[in-house]
């Protein structure tokens, strides 16, 4: 089973799909792992290279391809990106997605990486909408469009376990013979 894991920096996907892999015996590819490396590899902060990708569109190309790729290959895999479900696409058997309110996803950002929460309450939104004009323009991704989810959750209202446990209680109940149907993802372009 190939599993998505979505959501905006802060929503708790790196720590409720590594959770899930664990429990699930898969392996656990980060999106956001691969962007940190990416910058880490530059120089640069992750808002920085975002700065950067929207004038160098190789950069989020090159990281959707290898999600892209991954999710035609691989199964038993948690794969976990802000576009992990849209990359994923028709191979994954189901998408997650996580948020939380602005405000308390950039207190977690703040204690992650030791900054003030106004600083990371304002980068963080400079880097989602960034994020959401470059995915609109390059692969006519709505990023506000919940509709190919089998779940979406508001993470702020559970604690990490809590959050695992819906997932788990979800995906377990999922029996292929009742399955009707996924939302197909259509018109978007995979171009890279």
């Amino acid at each position: 089973m190939l599993i998505t894991i979505s959501g905006p920096a802060g929503s708790g996907k790196s720590t409720v799909a590594s959770a899930l892999a664990e429990e699930l015996g898969y392996d656990h590819i980060s999106g956001g792992d691969i962007f940190r490396s990416l910058a880490d590899e530059r120089g640069l902060t992750p808002l920085e290279l975002n700065k950067l990708a929207e004038e160098n569109d190789e950069i989020d190309r090159d990281l959707d391809r290898r999600l892209r790729e991954l999710a035609r290959e691989r199964d038993e895999l948690v794969l976990e990106s802000r576009l992990a479900g849209w990359m994923a696409g028709e191979y994954a058997d189901f998408r997650v997605w996580l948020s939380a309110p602005l405000s308390v996803r950039a207190e977690r950002i703040a204690d992650r990486e030791s900054k003030g929460a106004e600083v990371a309450r304002t980068e963080t939104k400079a880097r989602g909408n960034s994020e959401a004009l470059r995915y609109e323009e390059y692969y006519g991704i709505d990023i506000e469009d919940l509709s190919i989810y089998d779940l979406a959750l508001n993470t702020a209202r559970l604690s990490p376990a809590g959050v695992l446990e819906v997932i788990r209680t979800t995906i377990g109940a999922y029996d292929p013979d009742d399955d009707e149907g996924k939302v197909p993802i259509e018109g978007i372009r995979y171009e890279f």
